[in-house]
Parts: structure tokens; C-alpha cells; sequence
């Protein structure tokens, strides 16, 4: 160790020492020995020392989360924009959005690493749109391999329609831009609901409001009014007819609206709210492309005609 008053031999078993018991033990030995002098004392108790200090494990950097449909669908927008010279990616375009999926990540509680949507990480992603566009494939070319199976159903369902496109971006965006700094929209979708074509963000949007239970109270009392009971305006079933008080009621409340379809600081109205029983409202977040209450009516006719 080259320290006074000691042997590297010595040295070296102070300093392998895997527990100050084992210091205790050396140094009684040293001790009986003769051998223990303040030079040894000292390494001794400094060993012990670091032995009883926290150990210093390696934090890893989180994994960043795979990229979600919003966030692809953001970035097709940005390669559409200018498919023949797309952004770099030091340019203000890649940046800003970088700085809006960052914002996105935020709303809905995501933890990502220090490289999360970077903007190298933006503009790989936006090229990976590449390989589906035939203007650019025509001649042979291939772009950039790898990415999610999701960028090509993306691709297939925006691409060739820029005006919903563009609604449903301007919608992500307005959604970032009012649920920013909260944690309104941080739980989970439930489980038996199927995330929309439009994305994770506006699906949970969409939860949030038929969950607020003013405005549920208020349409169940319009629907009173109006009916003089609570049905399921899909299929008709009525709680409280099958199942007596005990039904009394109860009763789903469906927001009908489509999601990019709804404006930057519009509230929800009643008439945008719909009766459905548990089964029929499941049936309508069934799958990506979420089916309107008059669909699941059709199949409610057919199926029982």
C-alpha cells in the first residue's frame, strides 16, 4: 500500500477486507501478534469506514418508451410536410416537435432517459416514413430500416388523407397545450377500452370527460326530462325495468364526438352525451376505428331481425 509502519501483504488484506467482522477478526489477530501499530490501526478503521458507507450503485438511464401512434402521427405530419427535402435534424421544425412530444410524454406521466424524443431520436423516427412513400421508393431506394410495426398502419391510414391529418395533429396539440403542467390525464386507459386510430392522448381525453361526474349528473337528468327513464339509446335495454330499484339509475354516458373533431377550449355539451348499457358501450371502443352509437344500433337490428 506503500504506507509506514506496514507490508504490502498486510496492505492488501486490509483493503479486500469484504466486512468490518473480518477487519475485527484481522485486527485482534494483529493485535495478539504484536503486530497492530498505529500505521495499521489507521488503515483498519479507514477500510471500516468505507465498508459501512451506502453503497454507490450505477443508476441506470430509463429506457425510453416505444414510440406510441400520437407521436407517429405527429412526426408523418412533419415528414409530409416536405417529403422531398424533409427538415434536418438541427432545424427549428425538428425541434419544436421534439419539444411538443417531450410535452406529450409529460401529460400522460411517460419516463423516458436523457435522450427521450431527442431531436436526433425526432428526425430518425420522421425518416423511417421513408421507406413507405413511393415517390421516393419508384427508383430503387429503401430508406431506413427498423422502427415499429405501427408507423406502416399510420402511413396507410393518414397518408393518402391529409385533411383528417391535419385535424387530428391540430387536435393532439391543442390537447398538449391544455393539459400541459397537470396530471389530469396520467391513469391508465381501462382495460376494456380499445385506444383510438387518433392516439393514446385523445383516448384519454376522451375518458376524461365522460368521467366528469357533473356533467354525467346533468345528462342523466336531461335524459329524464326527456324520456321520463334511463335507456340505452343503442339497444334500449333499461336497468331499472330488469332489475327493479336496484337498477335505478344506472346507466353509461358515451361522449359522441369524434376526437379530432373537437375544438381547442370547447366544452362538452349534453347533446354531445349518449346512454349506452355496459355491453354497448363496449362494443362501440371495440376497436381502433371507435364505432358511433347509430352503428352499434345497425348491428343490434341485424343481429336480432
Amino acid at each position: 500500500m506503500g504506507v509506514a509502519g506496514m507490508d504490502e501483504k498486510l496492505g492488501r488484506e486490509i483493503v479486500n477486507a469484504s466486512s468490518t467482522a473480518k477487519l475485527h477478526k484481522l485486527e485482534r489477530t494483529l493485535e495478539q501478534n504484536g503486530q497492530l501499530n498505529e500505521a495499521v490501526a489507521r488503515a483498519i478503521k479507514d477500510r471500516a469506514t468505507e465498508l459501512s458507507l451506502p453503497s454507490r450503485k450505477k443508476v441506470r438511464n430509463p429506457r425510453n418508451p416505444n414510440w406510441s401512434r400520437d407521436e407517429l402521427i405527429l412526426a408523418l405530419q412533419l415528414y409530409l410536410q416536405r417529403p422531398g427535402s424533409p427538415p434536418g435534424k438541427h432545424s427549428k421544425e425538428v425541434a419544436e416537435l421534439s419539444q411538443v412530444l417531450r410535452d406529450i410524454g409529460k401529460v400522460l406521466g411517460a419516463r423516458g432517459g436523457d435522450t427521450y424524443r431527442n431531436p436526433n431520436g425526432v428526425y430518425m423516427k420522421m425518416m423511417n416514413f421513408r421507406r413507405f412513400d413511393p415517390v421516393y421508393t419508384k427508383d430503387g431506394k429503401t430508406g431506413l430500416k427498423g422502427g415499429n410495426a405501427d408507423e406502416e398502419v399510420v402511413w396507410a391510414e393518414f397518408a393518402d388523407d391529409p385533411d383528417e391529418l391535419s385535424a387530428v395533429c391540430d387536435s393532439i396539440r391543442s390537447a398538449v397545450r391544455q393539459y400541459v403542467g397537470t396530471t389530469d390525464l396520467h391513469a391508465s386507459e381501462d382495460h376494456w377500452l380499445t385506444e383510438a386510430k387518433e392516439g393514446r392522448l385523445l383516448t384519454r381525453v376522451h375518458q376524461v370527460r365522460e368521467r366528469n361526474r357533473a356533467l354525467v349528473k346533468k345528462a342523466k337528468a336531461n335524459a329524464l326530462k326527456i324520456h321520463g327513464r334511463l335507456f340505452c339509446e343503442a339497444c334500449g335495454f333499461d336497468f331499472e325495468k330488469t332489475y327493479g330499484v336496484r337498477g335505478k339509475g344506472m346507466i353509461e354516458v358515451h361522449h359522441t364526438k369524434p376526437l379530432h373533431t373537437i375544438a381547442e377550449g370547447e366544452v362538452t355539451r349534453v347533446e354531445d352525451l349518449a346512454m349506452l348499457c355496459a355491453n354497448c358501450h363496449r362494443v362501440v371502443h371495440s376497436s381502433r376505428s371507435w364505432l358511433s352509437v347509430e352503428d352499434v344500433s345497425r348491428l343490434v337490428r341485424k343481429a336480432t331481425s
